[in-house]
This record gives C-alpha cells, sequence and structure tokens, in this order.
C-alpha cells in the first residue's frame, strides 16, 4: 500500500504528527498545515487521497477540496469536521466535491476503515479509466486499419464483408451487373519512351480521376491490371440502373481525360487515349481467396464478354463501345451508331456492339 499516498492538511501540528505516527507504516503519507501548502505538494506529488481539517486559518476545508477537485478531479477527498460543520459538509459532498465525512475526534479504527474503503474505490475507479483508456486506443487503431483498408477495398464490400457472419463471407451470388472495361491505348509502347517515375505517376493519376468517376456513378472498381481498370456496376450493392450508370461514367471518363493530357503534356509526347467496352448480364460476385488473404470478385461469360468489347477498341482512340444488352436498357437517353459485331465461344449468334456518340 505504501505507492497509495496521502495528504493530511490540518492547522493544528499535534493532529499532523499523530496522523503521521498512526498511519505512515501502511501509507506513504504528506502532511500540511493549511490549504495553501497542500495545494503546493498536491501539484509536486502524485497524490491518491486528500484529508483536510474543516476549520483552517485563511482557507476552509471545503474551500480547499474545492480547488482540489478543479485541479485533480480523480483525488479522493475526505474531510474531519466537527458537528457545528456537518450541513455546509453534505452539501459539499452532493455536489460532488467531498467523498466522505469524519467528526473529530477521530478514531484510528473509523479513520482506517473509512481510507481503506476510499482507498478500494480509487483502485476500481483507477483500473476502470486505464480500462477505457485502453479501450479508446483499442477503437482508434481498429478505425486506423478500417480506413487503411478501405483505400484498398471499396466501402461498399467492407460494409459487406462487416454485416457477413463465419463463412457466409465466403458465399457467392449471382447477380445482375453492368461490367466496364477502360484501357489506355498504346501504352506498352509509351511505357518505353519514359522513365519509370513518369510510368507510376501518370497510372496513380490515370486510376484516381478514372476511379472517381467509377465511384459518383456508383460503381465498384474490381480490378486494376496494369493500364487496365475493370470496373463493376450493381455489386456488391445491387441496383436498378447499372446500364446507364456504366455508360454515363465512360461518358464522363473520356472528358476527364482532357485533365490527364493537360498534366502531362509536358512529359508524354503524345495524346493519352483509351477505349471502354460495357457489357451487362448476369455474373457471379462474392469474396474469394483464403482465410488470410481475399479480394471481391466479379466474374464469369458477361465479364469476359466485356473485356472483348474493350478489345475492339484497339484502332478507335477514345470508343465507347457498348453491346445490344446495355444499348436496349439506354437507347433512349442516348445517341449511338451500330459499330461491329463480336462473335464468342459457345455462342451461336455474334453480339450486335453499337459506338456511343454522347447523350440525347
Amino acid at each position: 500500500m505504501n505507492d497509495f499516498q496521502i495528504l493530511y492538511v490540518d492547522d493544528e501540528q499535534h493532529n499532523l504528527i499523530t496522523f503521521k505516527a498512526t498511519f505512515r507504516r501502511k501509507y506513504k503519507v504528506h502532511t500540511a498545515s493549511s490549504g495553501a501548502e497542500g495545494l503546493q505538494l498536491l501539484r509536486k506529488h502524485d497524490i491518491s487521497m486528500v484529508i483536510s481539517d474543516q476549520r483552517m486559518p485563511g482557507m476552509t476545508g471545503v474551500a480547499f477540496l474545492e480547488q482540489v477537485a478543479l485541479e485533480c478531479p480523480d483525488v479522493i477527498r475526505i474531510i474531519l469536521t466537527g458537528y457545528s460543520d456537518v450541513e455546509a459538509i453534505i452539501n459539499a459532498i452532493n455536489k460532488g466535491e467531498i467523498f466522505r465525512y469524519i467528526t473529530k475526534p477521530w478514531s484510528e479504527q473509523e479513520l482506517q476503515m473509512t481510507i481503506e474503503n476510499a482507498r478500494q474505490v480509487y483502485e476500481l475507479e483507477f483500473n476502470n479509466r486505464k480500462l477505457v483508456h485502453e479501450l479508446q486506443l483499442k477503437m482508434e487503431e481498429q478505425e486506423k486499419t478500417l480506413r487503411l483498408f478501405r483505400r484498398y477495398v471499396p466501402a461498399p464490400v467492407v460494409e459487406k464483408a462487416l454485416e457477413e457472419h463465419g463463412n457466409s463471407i465466403f458465399e457467392g451470388e449471382e447477380m445482375q451487373v453492368a461490367v466496364l472495361f477502360c484501357d489506355i491505348r498504346g501504352f506498352t509502347q509509351m511505357s518505353e519512351k519514359l522513365p519509370p517515375s513518369t510510368i507510376v505517376s501518370l497510372l496513380n493519376d490515370y486510376y484516381a480521376i478514372m476511379t472517381e468517376s467509377v465511384n459518383r456513378h456508383l460503381g465498384y472498381v474490381c480490378q486494376f491490371v496494369g493500364d487496365e481498370i475493370f470496373a463493376a456496376f450493381g455489386a456488391p450493392v445491387s441496383s436498378k440502373n447499372n446500364e446507364e450508370n456504366a455508360v454515363f461514367c465512360a461518358l464522363e471518363m473520356i472528358t476527364r481525360l482532357k485533365e490527364l493530357n493537360k498534366a502531362y503534356s509536358t512529359k508524354v509526347n503524345q495524346e493519352i487515349v483509351v477505349g471502354i467496352g460495357i457489357h451487362a448480364g448476369m455474373s457471379i460476385t462474392g469474396n474469394v481467396g483464403s482465410e488470410d488473404h481475399m479480394n471481391y470478385a466479379v466474374t464469369g461469360s458477361t465479364v469476359n464478354t466485356g473485356r472483348r468489347i474493350e478489345m475492339l477498341t484497339k484502332d478507335t482512340p477514345n470508343a465507347i463501345l457498348i453491346s445490344e444488352a446495355v444499348y436496349q436498357k439506354i437507347a433512349q437517353l442516348v445517341k449511338a451508331e451500330p459499330f461491329n459485331s463480336l462473335h464468342t465461344p459457345g455462342r451461336r449468334e455474334p453480339i450486335p456492339i453499337y459506338r456511343l456518340l454522347g447523350r440525347k
């Protein structure tokens, strides 16, 4: 108990001597003959409990303990008083300025019991404060981890994963989605002429601009592969306007290429152009991987067809090509013209492809 420090304040010297002689073997005791001196000791030492006489010249015990409560609210405060001051003491207790009072003259047994009870309360409150502080640190650490996690995994996927229980996080589902593929044309040749730092900077700015457009149109970036962006609309959060969102996102992407070209006009000796392909249909969605590493994936023939449509843009800079399935959904909203047909494995009939010209 010697680490439990008590400050005893009394203007009568023999009371100070008696208290210290009685309790110094059990606690570390400091004594002061006035409230002013007591405050100085309080600021100097790690005091756990203050016991003060009520009637002292200059500053009463209640006034002194009120100041203690302001400066050190966690310190246990006890006052010694005669019967004539009990009303004022009870008022101070009701205000939370005093933990308990003891009438004078005090007995060693009563004071010892009061000190022990107060010490247990102090230690309980101290441990509670410590636990709350540790909990706050843990919560801050988890929030920091979650913020970092959201930099690599879109918020809708994080929220969906947090809602899952047990192994259900690995369960897939079939969803109606629109998929969008965007690829920089001639990127391989471009990268051979530029320093690595410029290429990395260009890709990061390209990803940032295009991802903003995807997010703004309620899409989810599934994957960055080299200079290709794969985005899905309708997964992991379903939407009735997947095709519309994907098409308007693509139009914004082409518009925002001007920002990228302006920023790299002096670094890249050619115009940065892209090709975009969009398809819609049922796809398998869900988290794939292991317990240690997972990715949210959108897979299936819809995705494969979307990538093949994007590949048809190789000879048509900044073209946005959409499948018949997409065109049927947004024909009243955009201007488009027939472009070509896509032959895919497993299908007898080719897929009509349209080139998007803009909004109506």
